[in-house]
């Protein structure tokens, strides 16, 4: 009861302090009134006002994004409560941590991440540069049921901007530390009037980077990064309408980041120290095509993508260590070098057939199939001086430069289907009782390279995962200002393969408890609510508090004498928590806002290592406090003056089920500034993330690896409306 006591006191300190408002755009009505504008979101596949949904979600839309000066994924993570996100290594490499559910290296994310109606299929997809984007939603709590495959701690839905019926557009330049340059653009315009039309976007990032190799007196974080997307958009008729998405993206930057060697989790006193360059490379490209038809049972959706995703990383076998320098003269370069790639291919095809809104019963069913091949490989090489070789699909044993030492490699061939339905049945005007549920099923084939240097060279494996996730959610509208929710729902992740070998080589390195395949993870979630609009409609407060038991907790270990990074199971983790957000417009133009998130977790059973049973969750703050306040103001007839200032606390979080080196609380200040025309035409914007300079790691990984957050970043940015 002390637990919950804490908890409940904490929701009604920050319901009663202040409110969440990025989520909310807000405005003046006719009559001078200061009211919240209404949102819609389509968390639940069809259209609704955000305080009548009845689940938990944050949206941003396109002026909260511009306002907010959202840039990339990590952004609107920052604004959210109860969700982080340590980015480390490459940009396909990032770890996202919602309610207590976590990504792994080379598992799978633990939300479904659908962009434009399109499930993305693989991690390495996550985190990107956004631009020209309507609106983002991030739903939390089990997603399963509507989303499918990973959706165990939620979805994050993103709407980039459609093509319209009128030319129009915009251009963005801008310059921040580092010597970063962007560069950013849209432009939509019919080719049919009132029937075909197209849009293209494009951005375009490149810095020298934020810290320095000092072996190489060099910058040891570069970053460029383009990407380029079209959409075309065929409304025919009023039944009709045929959307085609293509997108690529380049990026060159880092490839590991970490050090070796730190004190502890909060220590960043390390300098940069390696003889090889920090490499990091992904390419991506992306098609879908989205048919909507309208019958008189219902709306047909056909859902129809592919994708192709290439990345390699390459860096020191144990980086930025004092044998980067060498041992002595005799062996100039000590460390060894590590690489990895990989090459991801897939295919998917989703049907949907929705009732139509206006009946007291509400339906959907559908279909999903997904075929996905993934080849990688993890490389140790001897370091000659001669730098990294760039090892694909074939190692290099016999050669005088840079070596293969140990190649483990492997092809997987995947399917996955899935059979979903949901039923809304309003009981009374006011009751709601919605079921769901969604079978999943995949089947992962692994072909291990006859060139493996360990376990089983040319061995065939294979395995398959399958799982109902059911849910049940019941809404009861109190009052017309009020709304209240309850929900059960169950979440899966697919197990996979470990490559074929690491159980051998863990055993090795004393590491126990590691398999060739790694289960399935199943979540079972309930959650109750409330939402509320006060005030007027000048306050907006939603509460809720969830209670999770989850089996088979994906976690990682990193065996750094064969560069592998492995996949084990924690058998049993009990989460629980609660959140409260809210928005309120205290004066025209003047919106403050915050939002609390408390995460308690507990190990309750771990074969690996049973003397953790009863520790943290490894990669779960215990808590996370989002505050701040936007004023926007007229200065003159013709000009209006932006300020906007966010803080974050995140609280004390642990890396590994040990709870040892845990990072401290952290204390996260944003700032913007803009001056815009009235008409909106243009903005000039300055903004500094990380404020106050604090200096952190973004990830630490036993037994001392660290990676540093980046420091106090400014940016000037000018943006053109035609």
């Amino acid at each position: 009861m002390s637990r919950l006591r804490h908890m409940l006191s904490a929701t009604s300190l920050i319901a009663i302090s202040a409110a969440q408002g990025p989520v909310w755009a807000l405005e003046a009505d006719e009559n001078t009134e200061i009211t919240i504008e209404e949102i819609t979101v389509t968390a639940r596949k069809r259209a609704e006002s955000i305080q009548d949904a009845p689940i938990s979600v944050t949206a941003f839309n396109a002026q909260a994004i511009e306002d907010a000066g959202i840039r990339e994924t990590a952004d609107f993570i920052q604004l959210t409560s109860n969700i982080t996100l340590a980015e480390s290594q490459s940009i396909s490499t990032s770890f996202l941590t919602i309610r207590g559910l976590t990504q792994v290296r080379n598992g799978e994310i633990p939300v479904a991440v659908v962009i434009d109606g399109v499930l993305q299929f693989n991690n390495r997809q996550f985190v990107q540069q956004l631009f020209d984007v309507a609106q983002i939603e991030v739903v939390k709590g089990p997603q399963g049921a509507l989303y499918g495959r990973n959706a165990a701690g939620g979805a994050i839905i993103i709407n980039t901007k459609e093509p319209s019926n009128e030319t129009e557009g915009y251009l963005k330049f801008g310059y921040g530390k580092g010597d970063e340059v962007t560069t950013e653009g849209s432009v939509s315009t019919p080719i049919i009037e009132d029937e075909l039309y197209v849009r293209l976007s494009g951005r375009m990032v490149n810095r020298d980077g934020y810290f320095t190799n000092i072996t190489r007196d060099a910058p040891d974080d570069p970053f460029f990064d383009r990407a380029l997307r079209g959409r075309v958009a065929w409304r025919p008729n009023d039944t009709l309408s045929v959307d085609f998405n293509a997108n690529y993206s380049k990026h060159d930057g880092r490839g590991i980041g970490f050090q070796f060697g730190a004190a502890s989790a909060d220590d960043t006193s390390l300098p940069f120290r390696a003889n090889n360059e920090d490499l990091g490379e992904r390419e991506t490209f992306g098609a879908s095509l989205k048919i909507e038809k309208d019958f008189e049972i219902g709306t047909l959706l056909s859902v129809t993508s592919y994708d192709k995703i290439n990345t390699l990383t390459r860096a020191d076998q144990f980086p930025y260590t004092e044998l980067a320098n060498g041992v002595d003269d005799n062996v100039p370069f000590g460390d060894g070098t590590q690489s990895q790639y990989t090459d991801i291919e897939g295919w998917s095809q989703e049907l949907r057939l929705t009732s139509p809104s206006d009946q007291r019963l509400r339906w959907q069913v559908g279909a999903y199939f997904l075929s996905w091949d993934r080849f990688i490989s993890s490389t140790v090489g001897l370091d000659t001086g001669d730098g990294i070789r760039r090892v694909t699909r074939t190692p290099f044993f016999n050669v005088a430069d840079n070596p293969t030492v140990s190649f483990f490699a492997d092809d997987n061939d995947n399917t996955a289907w899935a059979l979903f339905f949901q039923l809304n049945y309003d009981i009374l005007d006011n009751l709601e009782l919605s079921v769901a549920g969604r079978y999943d099923e995949e089947k992962r084939d692994q072909s291990v390279s006859p060139q493996n240097t360990g376990g089983v060279p040319g061995a065939q494996n294979s395995e398959t995962f399958n799982h109902f996730s059911p849910k049940v959610t019941l809404s009861y509208a109190a009052t017309e200002d009020i709304n209240l929710y309850g929900t059960y729902g169950e979440g899966f992740r697919s197990g996979q393969f470990n490559q074929n070998g690491t159980r051998d080589a863990a055993e090795a390195a004393g590491i126990a408890g590691v398999d060739d395949v790694v289960d399935q993870e199943v979540s079972k979630s309930w959650e109750v609510g409330a939402k509320a609009t006060l005030l007027d409609n000048r306050l907006r407060l939603n509460l809720a508090y969830f209670d999770t038991s989850l089996s088979g907790q994906q976690y990682f270990v990193f065996i750094g004498g064969i560069g592998a990074q492995v996949l084990i199971n924690i058998d049993d983790v009990d989460i629980r928590g609660v959140e409260a957000e809210a928005v309120f417009r205290a004066a025209e133009g003047l919106d403050l806002y915050a939002s609390y998130g408390y995460t308690d977790s507990e190990i309750k059973a771990y074969t690996t290592d049973p003397q953790f049973v009863g520790n943290k969750a490894p990669y779960t703050p215990d808590m996370t406090f989002n505050t701040g306040f936007q004023w926007n103001v007229g200065i003159s007839s013709t000009l209006n003056l932006i300020t906007r200032v966010d803080y974050e606390r995140r609280g004390k979080q642990f890396w590994s089920p040990d709870n040892i080196f845990p990072r401290s609380a952290l204390d996260l200040v944003n700032a913007r500034v803009a001056l815009e025309d009235a008409a909106g035409r243009w903005t000039l914007a300055g903004s500094v993330n990380n404020l106050t300079d604090e200096r952190y790691n973004s990830e630490f990984v036993i037994p001392a690896f660290s990676h540093k957050a980046n420091p106090r970043v400014w940016r000037v940015d000018f943006r053109y409306n035609f």
